[in-house]
């Protein structure tokens, strides 16, 4: 059995290079939520030193927020958008001599594509037509899966160590109750269970479905590096590899 572990990076966390020894893919800031072109440059740099299949992780325009605030732009402006950042760090991947592997949305951007066709639509033509063998990462059984999956692209389906789920497959809302599992071993628990039985505890106490294909450490927390560590460690105990695969 064998598991994709990947983390969010070129955020300005300071935990980049050495979460990258312990992961299997990174999605790297394109500029616009956090990062600029030498953090994407350095991170892309240590990624290809480490053998880590590097992803464009593009967002709304959003810097004062992280990413995080809801908008509602126009598709085609979403096609745009989405377009320049994976070609700012498509470029510098290549200029290293590497190759771009796969673009995972951040943010609002990816939990509004996750139930929005229309939304997902839009960065899925961007990732299609920019190069179609590029992998779409996205929330587990979500929208955005099915309209890459139509679209004829190669999927991984996304699910996250650390967050709360509803009983639908969606993430439980930051900020409220039961959306961050700040216990370590019940988000070892949560991981192990999705890898193993594709299968989740949601927050109501039901089991939902799950397609876990690849699991996402946030690396923008306090004690990220430290559970990236314990994480990386109960996989291999459990004989479970961690790979990004094709």
């Amino acid at each position: 059995m064998q598991i994709d572990l990947n983390a969010d990076l070129g955020e300005g966390c300071g935990n980049d290079e050495a979460l990258l020894a312990l992961i299997s893919s990174a999605n790297v800031a394109c500029g616009w939520h956090a990062g600029d072109a030498a953090t994407m440059l350095r991170t892309v740099k240590w990624a290809i030193e480490k053998g880590v299949a590097i992803g464009a992780h593009p967002s709304f325009p959003d810097r004062e927020n992280f990413g995080r605030t809801e908008m509602q732009r126009d598709p085609e402006a979403v096609y745009a958008d989405v377009l320049y950042q994976i070609g700012a760090l498509a470029s510098m991947v290549r200029a290293l001599g590497g190759q771009l592997h796969h673009v995972k949305p951040h943010g609002a951007l990816y939990n509004q594509a996750a139930r929005d066709p229309a939304l997902a639509e839009a960065i899925v033509r961007a990732v299609r037509d920019f190069d179609s063998d590029l992998v779409f990462f996205g929330l587990a059984g979500s929208k955005m899966i099915d309209v890459a999956r139509q679209a004829g692209l190669r999927v991984k389906e996304e699910v996250f160590a650390d967050r709360g789920y509803n009983a639908d497959g969606s993430l439980v809302k930051r900020g409220t109750p039961g959306a961050l599992h700040e216990d370590e071993e019940v988000a070892l628990n949560q991981t192990l269970t999705m890898v193993r039985e594709q299968r989740v505890r949601a927050i109501d106490g039901s089991w939902v479905p799950i397609r876990a294909e690849t699991v996402c450490l946030h690396g923008d927390g306090a004690h990220a590096l430290a559970f990236a560590r314990r994480i990386r460690e109960r996989l291999g105990a459990e004989g479970i590899a961690v790979r990004a695969g094709a």
